[in-house]
């Protein structure tokens, strides 16, 4: 079985212990790791594969806690490095009554954006493995420069690249620019899981599967498509496929889109699956992995905080077999 190597941020999330309070009100939080790429990492550890982190953690204890966090959680973070340059991200935390959430960070840089191309080595990737990124450290930074690296060194090891832009327009000085940086890298993936807030957003386009066809561009051989709790739908080689979503009370939906696309990796990784086998694995396999991905994402939307949240295998099963 192949490793699940992610490559991004890793913060510290502050979570309001009471909902339905506009972020400027909210008056007491609870903190909780987070950042999407390990939010994923930690996703594949739990459902048993071998994920590791690849970052720049700040010398202070909030990158202490990180590193605990991500160990206690399974991920291997032999390739997290630190620094006394800039301190570990934060990100503060509103939930609406839905769960839903709103967002502000700080980070003018945070360490995370100063790990560099030259810091990024050819002999971590191999064939069978998964490179996952997102978009949230792909402002100009040497942060950026070191995905481009780490993409190509992966690619050319034989992994399979996946990329969730997870849109954060608060990062951005302007959405255009993150916008331009998505599309920029998106070619590069093999896989890209996109949310239904994000499709209209990324292509201009308003009707969602003729938007879905745009992303097909470059090596994209798969696009998921997430759905919140309606579920999500599968494209690749023409074909779609829909699996619906689980009925679950919803406390805090930070994560939810991260442990999907965790679950869909980790079984991607358990299948052996490489860039020559990908789009039919995905589709021989599609009901399996579509249903236990959404399981998976449900499930840690019933917590608060994402990696917190995260549920082991045996509980994505007994959802999945109850319903």
């Amino acid at each position: 079985m192949g490793t699940l190597y992610a490559i991004g941020e890793v913060l510290i999330d502050f979570i309001p212990l009471q909902k339905g309070a506009a972020l400027k009100d909210v008056f007491s939080f609870e903190r909780a790791p987070g950042g999407a790429p390990a939010n994923v990492a930690a996703t594949v550890a739990k459902l048993g594969g071998q994920a590791s982190m690849i970052t720049k953690l700040g010398q202070d204890a909030f990158g202490d806690f990180l590193l605990e966090q991500l160990q206690q959680a399974g991920v291997a973070t032999d390739q997290i490095k630190r620094t006394a340059e800039a301190k570990t991200g934060l990100a503060f935390v509103s939930l609406k009554e839905d769960g839903e959430r709103d967002f502000s960070f700080y980070r003018q840089p945070s360490a995370d954006l100063l790990l560099t191309e030259e810091e990024i080595e050819a002999h971590w990737f191999s064939q069978g493995d998964i490179l996952h990124f997102c978009s949230v450290d792909l402002v100009e930074s040497p942060m950026k420069h070191a995905h481009r690296k780490a993409i190509q060194l992966a690619k050319a090891g034989g992994a399979i690249i996946s990329f969730d832009p997870n849109v954060r327009l608060p990062l951005w000085e302007r959405p255009l620019d993150c916008k331009k940086a998505i599309l920029e890298f998106l070619p590069m993936a093999h896989l890209v899981k996109v949310s239904d807030e994000e499709l209209p957003f990324l292509t201009g386009v308003t009707d969602a599967e003729e938007a879905i066809h745009t992303l097909f561009t470059g090596d994209v051989k798969a696009v998921l498509y997430t759905k919140g709790g309606a579920g999500a739908d599968l494209f690749v080689k023409g074909k779609a496929f829909s699996s619906p979503g689980y009925q679950v009370g919803v406390q805090d939906t930070t994560g939810a889109g991260d442990a999907f696309i965790g679950a869909v990796l980790y079984q991607l990784l358990e299948r052996q699956a490489d860039q020559q086998t990908l789009a039919e694995t995905l589709i021989q396999e599609h009901a399996q992995i579509l249903s236990f991905a959404n399981a998976c994402g449900a499930i840690t939307t019933t917590g608060k905080g994402a990696m917190s949240a995260l549920p082991g295998k045996a509980e994505v099963i007994r959802l999945m077999t109850t319903e």
